[in-house]
């Protein structure tokens, strides 16, 4: 049973935003600190990625741990009341994710997954995301032609 009315539960759950969220501002500022510049929410693109790197041809996604199923994560449970609702919202929540991730690679596109709970140490988050783009620039730097050849 649910210990607020449903009236408040709703107001509470129309209060919960899909795009600039604390952890993708923490992603978002991270990787500005990187020295990378990015899009952000490109509609154009398969799951709307939250932040994108046309030339890189690389997207990233931060992802909420209970909105989209962290495996084995504490924050993604399942709520007590209304089970029904909310294993099938969030299956649905996890297949629309499997079949955008899927698309974009099906296109050219490299994709990374940051977690909520994984924004809690910057540290690793950073090198990470780093990691993922710079693996990028050394495969794309070697297909380029060298100076004056």
């Amino acid at each position: 049973m649910d210990i607020v009315t449903p009236e408040k539960r709703s107001q509470m759950m129309s209060g919960i935003r899909g795009k600039n969220t604390k952890p993708e501002l923490a992603v978002r500022k991270l990787v500005h600190a990187l020295g990378y510049r990015f899009r952000l929410h490109r509609r154009d693109l398969p799951g709307s990625p939250d932040l994108v790197f046309p030339s890189l041809r690389k997207v990233i996604f931060v992802h909420g741990c209970f909105w989209h199923r962290h495996s084995g994560c504490r924050f993604a449970y399942t709520p007590k009341s209304n089970t029904e609702f909310w294993q099938t919202k969030l299956s649905v929540n996890m297949y629309r994710d499997i079949t955008a991730q899927k698309a974009l690679v099906a296109s050219g596109w490299d994709v990374l997954v940051v977690w909520e709970c994984e924004v809690a140490d910057l540290v690793v988050v950073s090198q990470k995301v780093h990691a993922f783009l710079t693996l990028c620039l050394t495969s794309s730097s070697s297909r380029m032609p060298a100076a004056g050849k």
